[in-house]
């Protein structure tokens, strides 16, 4: 009878120590998806903000339509995108299209001091900052969801209950031409 007892206990704090595991796999999931939309909802401020500015730009710049067609066909793959891969992907595009569109103005003195376009421009500055702070959010919920869920014995339950990794949220390409401004000629 005592060694009943004794499985029972042993069982007991197995399943006690298994759903400790499942639980912390469900809460770092959820700061993933939390995170995840956090991104999703300044992508689309700053998706919702980029027609106002193409329009602004359109008016001071009409012949520079191979440009402006660049920024929108960015924007509508960044729209369409889905999967963290395919929207980093689709917004390393979108921000280089963006770089050679304020390039235009500096080429365009009116454009440059007209309002509209400055305080559109500082709107997506802000944009812009708060998604790299989301982007820095998401990443490390990934990377702490991704390094519990492949830890032994955190692995075993990982796999029992279909806890699949979660990719990063990586511009991806080469870093160097996302950070170079884009060169305009006339």
């Amino acid at each position: 009878m005592t060694v009943l007892y004794v499985l029972l206990g042993a069982l007991a704090i197995i399943a006690v120590f298994l759903i400790g595991i499942y639980n912390s796999l469900v809460s770092k999931k959820q700061r993933v998806n939390q995170a995840f939309a956090d991104i999703d909802v300044q992508l689309k401020q700053r998706q919702n903000l980029i027609p106002n500015l193409v329009e602004t730009v359109k008016g001071y710049a009409t012949h520079e339509r191979e440009t402006l067609d660049a920024v929108i066909t960015a924007r509508n793959s960044a729209v369409a995108a889905n999967s963290p891969g395919e929207m980093a992907q689709a917004e390393g595009m979108l921000t280089s299209a963006l770089g050679k569109l304020f390039a235009l103005a500096e080429a365009y003195p009116d454009l440059k001091a007209n309002e509209n376009f400055k305080d559109l421009q500082d709107e997506l500055s802000v944009i812009e900052d708060k998604l790299a702070a989301a982007r820095r959010f998401y990443n490390a919920a990934v990377q702490d969801y991704n390094t519990s869920r492949e830890q032994f014995p955190n692995s075993i339950v990982a796999g029992m209950f279909n806890f699949p990794e979660r990719e990063f949220f990586d511009l991806g390409g080469d870093r160097t031409a996302l950070s170079t401004v884009p060169e305009v000629k006339f």
